[in-house]
């Protein structure tokens, strides 16, 4: 499994971190290795707002291809490891890849409990209300360019702000009297 998750893309990473909020009394109790932390059971009302909100936000297009994404890095993996296999590998790919089809929406589900042990009924209600107002709307086509965008911003920043710690480094080195 590790040498799996070793080649997991790191969009794929994001999600999982993004949406893997733990309450603090889950994150009390310790878990066996491997396996997810326990979460408050919601109310069947509130999980159907959370997948509400995720289905208005488009949550899917985060993990639809996991399965097939998985099922490639996984055979990448094995063929790299055994490459007198690798047309059985690559046959054997498809076949993983259909019997495991549709169990990505796992991932939808998880991440509907998570939203609905984190927030009350009411507060998802007010969510989908949100979200499906103008401002929502507006949130949710604007977020993710803005997000683009700062990003960006930040890697500019930080690339010049090198230059600039690297400058002090040197200008303090220089009144030690050493060259850098």
């Amino acid at each position: 499994m590790k040498s799996v998750l070793k080649f997991l893309p790191a969009a794929t990473l994001a999600v999982g971190l993004a949406f893997s909020v733990v309450p603090a009394a889950a994150q009390q109790a310790a878990p066996k290795a491997g396996a997810a932390p326990a979460q408050p059971k919601a109310t069947p009302a509130a999980v159907a707002a959370a997948k509400e909100i995720l289905q208005i936000k488009n949550a899917t297009a985060m993990y639809q291809g996991a399965v097939p994404g998985l099922v490639e890095k996984t055979k990448i993996a094995l063929i790299q490891q055994n490459l007198n296999y690798q047309k059985d590998l690559n046959e054997v790919a498809g076949v993983v890849a259909q019997q495991l089809n549709g169990r990505q929406n796992e991932i939808g589900d998880g991440m509907a409990q998570i939203y609905a042990s984190e927030f009350t009924e009411q507060e998802l209600k007010d969510l989908v209300a949100f979200y499906k107002s103008p401002l929502g709307k507006k949130l949710i086509d604007a977020e993710p360019r803005a997000i683009g965008l700062s990003m960006a911003f930040m890697n500019s920043w930080a690339q010049n702000f090198s230059e600039t710690v690297m400058g002090a480094f040197r200008a303090e080195m220089r009144k030690r009297g050493k060259e850098i």
